[in-house]
This record gives structure tokens, C-alpha cells and sequence, in this order.
């Protein structure tokens, strides 16, 4: 074998390649990466709508078997254990009504309140920032601002 063929097989990829792969790749990431955030976004508010609706359906048995929602200082974790505080549960399940509280997609957990604003529970979540108020991915949603929770 000569030196000049051992040279050109070690030979890797030019500047000018890499270059235009670079390019290529931002170009992919430019176009597609706003709609992957965008997918991101509705998948969260999928969930939180999804966990509300797992939510009522265990206040709704809570209150098929007790009477009365749980009240805002019993909380949701009414519906996993045993509420110590007064109005005590007639028949509460020794199962509980759900196996653990979901947590909303930026790891918070739920609120509730019972009696809610003109409804007889709210649950809740403050949206990513954890606080009150704000806009897109930082506003807070309710089970009712969709119309499909029922008391």
C-alpha cells in the first residue's frame, strides 16, 4: 500500500460538511420545534382536564356514601384517607375513593374548595408558576371553566 491511499482512507468530513449539516439541523429544529412545544401545551391541559374528571368522579362517590362533599379543610385527601376532622364520613369506603391524589403536569398538587364560588366544590390548580393568575401555561384552570364539571 502507498502513504498517499493510507492518507485518503483517515480523510474525515470537511468544514464545509459539517457546516451544511449544522444548517440543515437548525433548520429542522426552527420548523418543527414550535409545534412540539405547542403539542406539549395541549397534552398538559389534556391531563389536567383528565384528572379533574377522575377527581369528581370520586367526590361524587364521597358524597353518594357520606351525603356531603368533603369540606375545604378535610381536602381531597378525603377522598384517600379516613378525614379526622368534623363533618366525619357516615360510610366512608375503607378503600378510599382514589388510590393516591394526582399531581397537575407541573407537579402541584390540586386545590379544592367546598363550598366553590356558586358551585358546591372547586378543584383547581395555579398552572405552572404555582401562583395566582397569569396567562397561557401559568393560568389557572378550574373544573368548571370547561362547563363539564357537575356538583
Amino acid at each position: 500500500m502507498n502513504r498517499n491511499s493510507t492518507l485518503q482512507k483517515q480523510q474525515g468530513f470537511s468544514l464545509i460538511e459539517i457546516m451544511v449539516v449544522v444548517v440543515i439541523m437548525g433548520l429542522l429544529a426552527a420548523a418543527i420545534g414550535p409545534q412540539v412545544i405547542g403539542a406539549l401545551g395541549t397534552a398538559q391541559g389534556e391531563r389536567v382536564q383528565a384528572d379533574f374528571k377522575s377527581i369528581e368522579t370520586a367526590l361524587k362517590m364521597y358524597k353518594l356514601d357520606n351525603f356531603i362533599y368533603p369540606t375545604s379543610e378535610q381536602g381531597l385527601e378525603a377522598l384517600v384517607s379516613m378525614p379526622s376532622s368534623d363533618p366525619s364520613p357516615k360510610n366512608w369506603r375503607k378503600d378510599g375513593y382514589l388510590p393516591e391524589l394526582p399531581l397537575d403536569p407541573w407537579g402541584n398538587e390540586y386545590l379544592y374548595l367546598s363550598p366553590g364560588e356558586g358551585k358546591p366544590y372547586e378543584i383547581y390548580t395555579l398552572g405552572a408558576d404555582g401562583v395566582r393568575g397569569g396567562v397561557d401555561d401559568a393560568a389557572d384552570i378550574t373544573n368548571w371553566d370547561t362547563g363539564k364539571g357537575e356538583g
